[in-house]
């Protein structure tokens, strides 16, 4: 489903990933995990074309994703259009929920539908409130952002996410911007969305989540993947070990 082959990202002379290969198979749920500035955030924004890389190449249900980067690093107009079928194939979920906050709940998952896929709203919009009902915020449809928690806010992006039906889901850290009381009831839905063969990398800190649901783990550390393989085995990894230490205490 994603494959990603001797990808580069440099910010300045500060090269923040190194030749970075990773494969991931149409419906397994890849956790990617490492200490802050391992490059996993930024890993994950190159896949989806936030951020262009620097060299490297990535391929999404077998078609290579082509980009020309301006003088500036970033995409031009012309490359964004044509990115447009990128858009459909993947969703992202963010850190910080990244909604609309001058649109309501129901509107923040129309958007995607209306707008880049060119659908009516009156054939979308029970497709809405069906996702809404998955994740307990039926009642919600037409309250604002600013009017819900934020673990609710996180389960309507996760929903706006699925309205595009992607063939894969990228998760950057979706529960470290909520209180504590909040993380499982996000991680509850991504634990039931796992379980549809949804294709999902996430990026996460939450080792117990990781270990459980996902179906292969990615370390890494320093810009490069230090191990990756099935939970049982990365845990036991030295290095993964120490740094697992360190975020208990």
């Amino acid at each position: 489903m994603i494959t990603v082959s001797g990808l580069k990202k440099s910010y300045g002379g500060r090269e923040v990933l190194s030749d970075i290969d990773l494969h991931i198979p149409r419906g397994e749920v890849v956790a990617i995990i490492g200490p802050s500035g391992a490059g996993k955030s930024t890993l994950l924004r190159c896949i989806n074309m936030l951020e262009v890389p620097s060299g490297g190449d990535i391929h999404i249900d077998g078609r290579q994703v082509i980009y020309r980067p301006t003088a500036t690093g970033k995409l031009g107009l012309a490359d964004q259009f044509r990115l447009t079928w990128l858009r459909r194939e993947l969703s992202m979920v963010f850190q910080q929920f990244n909604l609309w906050p001058y649109r309501t709940v129901l509107g923040n998952l129309l958007e995607g539908p209306t707008i880049v896929q060119r659908k009516k709203k009156s054939d979308v919009v029970d497709a809405a409130m069906e996702k809404l009902r998955m994740v307990g915020l039926e009642d919600k449809a037409h309250s604002y952002p600013s009017d819900l928690s934020g673990g609710q806010q996180q389960r309507v992006a996760i929903c706006r996410a699925l309205m595009m039906s992607p063939k894969a889901i990228l998760f950057d850290e979706p529960t470290s911007a909520l209180d504590p009381e909040l993380v499982n009831e996000v991680l509850d839905i991504m634990t039931r969305l796992a379980g549809t063969g949804m294709t999902m990398v996430i990026v996460t800190h939450e080792m117990k989540f990781a270990r459980e649901v996902a179906d292969r783990i990615v370390f890494m550390e320093n810009g490069e993947i230090v191990a990756d393989g099935r939970p049982e085995v990365v845990f036991g990894h030295p290095r993964l070990e120490r740094y697992a230490s360190h975020l208990s205490h």
